[in-house]
């Protein structure tokens, strides 16, 4: 089992920023996982919004995003973190990490994804 712990959420101003963190423990995670980002509006699908490789050198940005949101890792640990820069407010929604057991693949669909958080509150005010 995977356990996903995110933090960081929060209300804030449209153009302000947040960091989220999601740190993984259990004995069934391995940093050489992929870890993902998505998020979920009310009444909306969850949606992707990025993920990283194990190394880092593998990154993958949705296009409502790129550019603003910057995904890293801390291999040592086990934390995933997404910046998130000039937020707007179409950017509210839960944000939940991921870990996909895959190593090395990028992908963009939550069922691919084995192990989630309980997901994190941005709130984005005009």
């Amino acid at each position: 089992q995977v356990q996903l712990v995110e933090s960081g959420g929060g209300l804030v101003q449209a153009g302000d920023s947040l960091r989220l963190s999601c740190v993984a423990s259990g004995r069934s995670f391995s940093n050489f996982y992929t870890m993902g980002w998505f998020r979920q509006a009310p009444g909306r699908e969850r949606d992707f919004v990025a993920a990283i490789t194990w190394s880092g050198s593998g990154l993958h940005y949705s296009d409502s995003v790129k550019g603003r949101f910057t995904v890293s890792r801390d291999n040592a640990k086990n934390t995933v973190f997404l910046q998130m820069n000039s937020l707007k407010p179409e950017d509210t929604a839960i944000y939940y990490c991921a870990v996909e057991q895959i190593v090395n693949d990028l992908s963009l669909h939550p069922s691919a994804y084995d192990y989630w958080g309980q997901g994190a509150q941005v709130t984005v005010s005009s």
